[in-house]
């Protein structure tokens, strides 16, 4: 399952041991084509907590964490940010994103 950050509450990413947050916005195509990717992974990798943030309704997020291209794919270890991924990419590719760090 993938949860929504409201209101820039960046709280459960934080207290999470492992968290991918998927940056992106509603009007943006390569992002809709990347959530069902994330939702799938989700299921998938059920050590990793994921995330959904919608840089428009959250847009101090997105500019504490300088992002300037969507979709973004950042992967967070105790709340902190160990590396971004930026661009549409494929699964398998997302996937090795997040095992090889995670």
């Amino acid at each position: 399952m993938v949860n929504e950050i409201i209101n820039n509450d960046f709280e459960a990413v934080k207290n999470a041991a492992t968290a991918v947050v998927d940056f992106n916005a509603t009007w943006c195509g390569p992002c809709r084509m990347l959530a069902p990717v994330i939702e799938e992974l989700s299921e998938e990798l059920e050590d990793v907590e994921f995330f959904a943030c919608d840089v428009d309704d959250n847009g101090a997020l997105a500019q504490a964490f300088g992002i300037q291209s969507i979709p973004a794919v950042g992967l967070f270890k105790n709340g902190r940010l160990v590396e971004m991924s930026v661009g549409f990419k494929p699964k398998s590719a997302i996937k090795q994103f997040i095992t090889s760090r995670a």
